[in-house]
């Protein structure tokens, strides 16, 4: 599918991802659509609605969420379903309704059973109940693929969902509220570089591993799987790297200068034990493959960081 001069409705276009997405639909001459959620509440049916009326689109790419860490997980576990639920199955709907030539629905590691083997295989994907602090969000996108499938058989809507690990990178949610482990522990490390403090306190135990996606590679095989993917089977999209919290918080504290002591909270908790895809159909269906080392990334990040709190 040749993007160029296509009609590519974005949600979450005004994003984390979709900062990085937006520049390389761009590229490809596509006319990308971002809008304001405060205009369109996607939640609800009629300003759905409206939104297809008054963009009238190509192609859909769904990547907005509601979405967090932890602890927002854990606190709002009813929101999250219930805002996520309503926004991927309006989405889907309309996009039949009005005769999109493609969806590409943005998945999550988050549906995958708590223990899968290691590293994550498409077809484990029902193989198991999500990790519990994941589970309202995962299994809302366990459900959006299913609608996805289903509509591809009964109305003939062709669509992509991809299954993307933990991203980070600039423009990542730095709202201490909210915010995923990487900009968490970056925020803390600053904190304790700046203010001299002799200890940084981290959730849990440190031994769970993640696997991480810098947000340009994510975009990147966004745009490669709506040009190139011709399944509607999920795909995992993954940078073949893992490494444990543990791991991720002496590297970050290094990358700061950081050298006093790291504390493991072990009340909090620690999530799903290990996350890694096997990202072989992403090879082969679109040719995907991450190009940004782990280590430069989080430089990336980092800079990034420090010079939005320097304005």
């Amino acid at each position: 599918m040749e993007l160029k001069n296509k009609k590519i409705l974005v949600t979450g276009g005004s994003g984390f991802l979709g900062k990085a997405l937006i520049p390389l639909l761009n590229a490809e001459g596509a006319d990308t659509i971002i809008f304001k959620r405060s205009e369109y509440d996607l939640r609800n049916e009629s300003n759905v609605k409206r939104l297809f009326d008054d963009t009238r689109p190509d192609i859909v790419i769904h990547a907005a969420v509601h979405g967090g860490g932890i602890g927002h997980m854990k606190q709002h576990p009813g929101s999250i379903y219930y805002d996520n639920i309503m926004m991927n199955s309006l989405m889907v709907e309309y996009s039949r309704l009005y005769k999109v030539e493609k969806f590409v629905g943005i998945g999550t590691v988050c549906s995958y059973p708590k223990f899968s083997p290691v590293p994550f295989k498409e077809e484990d994907l029902w193989n198991g109940y999500p990790e519990e602090t994941n589970a309202p969000y995962g299994l809302t996108k366990k459900m959006m693929l299913v609608q996805q499938r289903s509509y591809e058989i009964e109305y003939g809507l062709r669509s992509n969902h991809l299954l993307l690990v933990n991203m980070y990178g600039p423009h990542d949610d730095f709202d201490p509220s909210t915010s995923h482990v990487i900009p968490a522990l970056l925020m803390k490390f600053e904190k304790a570089k700046r203010e001299g403090l002799p200890e940084v306190v981290c959730w849990g135990t440190g031994k769970p591993t993640r696997e991480f996606l810098y947000v340009e590679d994510g975009a990147r095989a966004i745009v490669l799987a709506t040009k190139k993917c011709t399944t509607s089977a999920p795909i995992n999209v993954g940078s073949e790297y893992e490494i444990s919290i543990k791991d991720l918080s002496t590297l970050i504290a290094k990358l700061f200068g950081y050298k006093e002591k790291i504390v493991w909270d072990t009340t909090k908790p620690d999530g799903q034990p290990k996350r890694r895809l096997d990202i072989t159909k992403a090879k082969k269906e679109f040719g995907f493959t991450a190009g940004t080392s782990f280590e430069t990334g989080l430089k990336n990040t980092i800079e990034w960081y420090l010079n939005r709190a320097k304005q």
